[in-house]
Formats: C-alpha cells, sequence, structure tokens
C-alpha cells in the first residue's frame, strides 16, 4: 500500500501552490522557497494568537505540510526572516500584508450546472470595472439590464488583490486571490450563476506579466521568479523559462475556468511575457484540461501582432488595437502619440484593418522609431479580431480620461462616432463595448490606486511626468491639474454616470438596434465568414464587403467625411441600416452622405 505523504497528496489532487484542502478535512501547505533552507508555516487560531510549525523541506526549493485544519484557517509562511502571504492565497483576511485564509473551493452551491457556453461568433464583450459597479453585487444587478441589451459576455477587469482599497487591478500582487474590496469569492461566483442564468458568457481579465509594486514578496524567498537580465514597464521580467512559474500561472488560469466557471480570459499585455511559447503551452493545458464539452475563449492583448498564437497557438482573438486607433482618428483628428502612425492614408488603412484584420502587418513603425511591428494576418477569420472604440487602456490612459462621446461633442462630430459604432457592431470582428458608453454617459475614467504615501506620490509624479511630453500639459499649472491617482475623489470622478431620459434611451436604443441586427445577420452565417474585400472610396470614406453566403455579402459603406461622395449605386438587394435618416436611399441614387454608415445586402461578387 502506498504510503500518503504529502507530495503524493498534493500529486493526486493536482495542486502545485498554496493551501489545498483535502476530502479527509485536513489541508496541505506548499511553498516553492528556492531561495532560503527551511520555512515555517505560521497558523492564527485565534486573535492574537499564532502557532508555528516547521514545513518538511522538499526538492527543488519545495517545502510541504500536512495540518489538521479546515476552511478559515489564517495562516502566514515565516521565510528569510519575514512574514509573508501565500503567493497563492485563494482569500486574504484584510488586505495583501496580512493573513492568508483557507478555503473551499467546493462550498458555493451552483445553479447552473447544464452551462456550457456559448459560441466566440455570438460575443458581444461589456468591459467593466467592478468597483466602479459597487462590486461583485453591484455588477450582478446590471446583468438582466446588459442581457436586454443584446450584450453576450461580461468581461471584468483585473479582480487578483491588490494593495488598498481602490485600483484599476493591473497592480495585483496575489493572482488567486479575488480582492476582498468587491465581496467574497461566493459572491463572485454567485455574479458568474447568475450571468449564466441569462445566458450571458463572464470573462476575466489577467495579468500574468509582472507583479505590482506593494505587497509582492517574492523576491524575498524566491527570487528565481524574476529575471535579472531583463525587465518589463512595471519592473523585473517574471521568469517563464522556469517551469515552477509556468505552473503557478498555468494553475491560476485553470483556477479561474474551474472553479470559479469563468468562461473566458483576457490576457493583459502578453507581449511582456519573454517566453512567448509558455502562451502557446498555457493554450494547450486550459483546452486539455477542459475538454470539448466547454466553451471556453482565450484572448490575448498584444502590442506585437504577432498571428501565430492565434493561427495555431490555442488563442480565440487578439485586442485590435490597429482597429481603435484608426477609427479614433477618423473620429477625433488627433495624431499625437501613437496615433502618429494611423494619420496618413487614413481610408487605405481602415480598408485593410476590416479586410485583413491587423494594419501593421510587418511595416515600419514610426512612433517605434521604425522597428517594424506585426505579422501577416490576411488568412485570419475577421472574429479573431476583438474590435473597440473604448476600453479602460484607451480612456483611462488619457490624462483627463475623457470619453470618445465627450471628445467627439467638443469637435461637433457626433455623427462620426455614430457611424463607428454602426461599424463596431456590424463588423464580424468581436465588439467590445466600454461600461457606460451604452447610454451616453460622459463620466471620465481616470486612472486610480489607493497606495501607501510614498508609494502613491511617485505613481503621482510619474504620471504628470508622462503626460508633460504633450504640449497641452507642458506648464506645471496644466501638469497639476491632472487628477491625482490616490484621491478618492479621482475614483469616485470615474464611477459611471447612468443617465436616464431622451439621450440615455436614445442611445440606448441605438446599441440595442445594432445589437439586434448583428445576431440576425452573423450568427447563423456560423465558422464561414471572410472577407469579400474592402476600398478606400473616399479620404475618409470605405466600402467593406463580408460574405454572408456563397449568393450574397454584407456591405457596409462608411464615410467619416462631411463630404457628400458620388459612387456607383450598389447591387443592393435590401438596406440593413442606416446611422442617418435617408442616407440608405441616397446610396442607392449613387450618393454616400457625410458622417454616415449604412448596411446592405448585396450580390456576392461573381
Amino acid at each position: 500500500m502506498k504510503k500518503l505523504t504529502d507530495d503524493i497528496v498534493l500529486e493526486e489532487q493536482g495542486a502545485a501552490f498554496g493551501a489545498t484542502l483535502l476530502v479527509d478535512g485536513t489541508t496541505v501547505f506548499r511553498l516553492w522557497a528556492p531561495g532560503v533552507a527551511d520555512a515555517n508555516l505560521l497558523i492564527y487560531p485565534d486573535k492574537g494568537q499564532e502557532q508555528c510549525h516547521a514545513m518538511n523541506a522538499r526538492d527543488q526549493g519545495w517545502f510541504a505540510l500536512r495540518l489538521a485544519c479546515g476552511p478559515g484557517t489564517r495562516y502566514r509562511f515565516h521565510v528569510g526572516g519575514r512574514c509573508v502571504p501565500d503567493p497563492a492565497s485563494r482569500l486574504q483576511d484584510g488586505d495583501v500584508h496580512d493573513a492568508s485564509v483557507v478555503t473551499d473551493p467546493n462550498s458555493y452551491r451552483w445553479r447552473t450546472n447544464t452551462w456550457r457556453g456559448r459560441p466566440w461568433r455570438e460575443a458581444v464583450l461589456y468591459e467593466l470595472h467592478v468597483g466602479a459597479f459597487g462590486g461583485y453585487e453591484g455588477v450582478r444587478a446590471h446583468l438582466p439590464r446588459l442581457a436586454e441589451l443584446g450584450i453576450t459576455a461580461v468581461e471584468l477587469m483585473p479582480i487578483a488583490d491588490f494593495p488598498g482599497k481602490r485600483n484599476w487591478g493591473y497592480d495585483g500582487v496575489l493572482p488567486y486571490a479575488p480582492d476582498c474590496a468587491y465581496g467574497t469569492p461566493d459572491q463572485l461566483k454567485a455574479l458568474i450563476d447568475e450571468a449564466h442564468a441569462l445566458g450571458l458568457m463572464m470573462f476575466l481579465d489577467v495579468v500574468y506579466n509582472h507583479f505590482g509594486p506593494d505587497g509582492n514578496y517574492l523576491h524575498c524567498y524566491a527570487p528565481q521568479f524574476f529575471r535579472d537580465d531583463i525587465g518589463t514597464p512595471w519592473g523585473p521580467a517574471l521568469d517563464f523559462r522556469r517551469p515552477e512559474v509556468r505552473r503557478f500561472f498555468t494553475d491560476n488560469a485553470l483556477t479561474w475556468l474551474q472553479e470559479y466557471r469563468f468562461d473566458g480570459l483576457r490576457l493583459d499585455a502578453a507581449h511582456a511575457i519573454a517566453d512567448q511559447d509558455w502562451l502557446d503551452e498555457l493554450a494547450h493545458a486550459v483546452r486539455q484540461q477542459l475538454g470539448p464539452q466547454r466553451q471556453v475563449h482565450l484572448v490575448l492583448e498584444h502590442e506585437g501582432n504577432r498571428v501565430g498564437h492565434l493561427a495555431h497557438g490555442g488563442f480565440d482573438a487578439q485586442w485590435n488595437d490597429d482597429g481603435h486607433h484608426i477609427l479614433h482618428v477618423l473620429i477625433t483628428g488627433e495624431k499625437e502619440g501613437y496615433y502618429a502612425d494611423y494619420a496618413e492614408h487614413a481610408a487605405e488603412r481602415l480598408a485593410r484593418c476590416l479586410e485583413q484584420g491587423f494594419i501593421y502587418q510587418g511595416e515600419p513603425s514610426a512612433y517605434r522609431d521604425g522597428a517594424p511591428r506585426g505579422s501577416s494576418s490576411g488568412h485570419l477569420a475577421p472574429d479573431c479580431f476583438v474590435l473597440f472604440l473604448q476600453n479602460h487602456d484607451q480612456v483611462g490612459n488619457r490624462a483627463m480620461g475623457e470619453r470618445l462621446l465627450t471628445l467627439a461633442r467638443k469637435k461637433k462630430r457626433l455623427g462620426a462616432l455614430r457611424a463607428a459604432l454602426a461599424l463596431l457592431l456590424l463588423s464580424p470582428q468581436i465588439p467590445l463595448i466600454f461600461m457606460g458608453e451604452e447610454v451616453g454617459s460622459e463620466t471620465p475614467f481616470l486612472y486610480f490606486i489607493s497606495h501607501a504615501e510614498a508609494l502613491a506620490k511617485a505613481v503621482s509624479d510619474g504620471r504628470r511626468q508622462e503626460f508633460s511630453r504633450f504640449p497641452a500639459f507642458a506648464g506645471d499649472a496644466a501638469q497639476a491639474a491632472i487628477p491625482d491617482p490616490n484621491a478618492v475623489a479621482t475614483f469616485e470622478a470615474s464611477i459611471p454616470a447612468w443617465p436616464a431620459g431622451a439621450d440615455s434611451a436614445g442611445w440606448s436604443d441605438y446599441y440595442r438596434k445594432l445589437l439586434d441586427l448583428r445576431r440576425q445577420v452573423w450568427w447563423p452565417c456560423g465558422a464561414d465568414v471572410h472577407s469579400a474585400g474592402a476600398v478606400a472610396i473616399g479620404r475618409q470614406a470605405v466600402a467593406a464587403r463580408w460574405y454572408l453566403d456563397k449568393k450574397r455579402v454584407l456591405a457596409l459603406y462608411v464615410n467619416f467625411s462631411t463630404e457628400v461622395l458620388d459612387l456607383d449605386p450598389p447591387s443592393a438587394e435590401s438596406i440593413l441600416f442606416e446611422s442617418e435618416r435617408g442616407a440608405g436611399g441616397e446610396l442607392m441614387r449613387g450618393r454616400l452622405q457625410g458622417l454616415c454608415t449604412v448596411a446592405c445586402l448585396e450580390d456576392a461578387p461573381s
């Protein structure tokens, strides 16, 4: 009979990191600490009490211990002269510096046990910040409204435990622990359960490229977690050459998908992961573990426009930053920063985006000092790209956090915004909507944190220094006007207004009508959708077509200029949508109005 050692127990349970509750009510604690010679487990049965247990050293820097304790047990590790939380903590008793808590992953009783997900082609993503919605319960209250509107997938910005009570989420230091500021793990599961009951998929944004600057203790006892030869914009690069590091993050992804039943993950800034082969390894592990019975979707953010992870690497799609940038230029006319790469030949660039996905497919980027960017993407299906007009980055990384509606209104370009929304929601690329835009909210979305004083000042100073390169923020007074990220008021100003009235209803009706049409046009087409070509028909106008079947194509005529364009009347069998009244009839007479989008059915090219 096999002796039940800690290592065998963990091997049979499929766990490697953290505290694993076993069926007999005991818990096995595991820690990878290759930088120290010994490790102790500290248990806190009551406030003011502490029990110290020496952990057993294992091979390759591992320590393990099995104790007769169960859910609710508070604990820390004592390593390298420090008391530290579990890096794989499933729950914190307070904040990132406090004790970790043993949890029972099976304590929640799910109602939607038959849920298996939805096809990727049906995805309409809605990105939101949980804190701005009032926590998990606040998000849950909005789900019926979102489902009725036509949203099919809610994407949460990162929720991994971060320091303080306010944060975008990209400063997380305990990737397995949902932050207590938003609610309990069971409340998160109840949110996901309710979403599934309403037919909504749930996605989570995860950060696997760095740890935040406050509350990460790995360097004290596991410096091997990090590389000493390269870095990232946020600190030392993680060393994905090591199997332990790979396992840590692969297990984390599986935890969100299996225990919490998320339907998909969005990997933040995947280009900052030096060992890109791990991305494909992760996707393979997810597909292998979950099998064909679950429809789970993986999405990358990747500045490099690399298609290998999409074509054969197991990822469903990548955020199409090119698409956002060209549409932003056409709507607002802004040409600073990375928008400079899209200022010339705008119509031709938009046509390439709609026909082939990425705009930069190996061409040099002036913004990146002439370095080539991207690879050929024309062979990929349109739904390999997530398209958006706004997201947390593109709004929140502006100094004043202005939304696109605010910019369009200021520049008297509301017609251009309406035209772009029609293009976004009727294109076969997967659309993403940012919280509040569907009701015409003009509340800014600012960058906010709640760091300790010294770190908060450094972040605030750094942010103002970053914007000093822009003419609008060159002076001291202009920089002082940039909201302080650490101020409570900055967070409160970023909570979307949910306006009531005709203007709000008008925007909601516009989104609802477009999403209803999207459902009718694209969902029946299955996986056979591909481009029938896209061309510039004016300085700021494009005609794009996609096959619906062998006989018909959906055509979108989009004009971002104020000029009326003369063109050959289309061979359209019907007008499906017009962003401006009368634009469809004018198109049939060979004239495309300014600041409009017209969608129609046409005969497929012979």
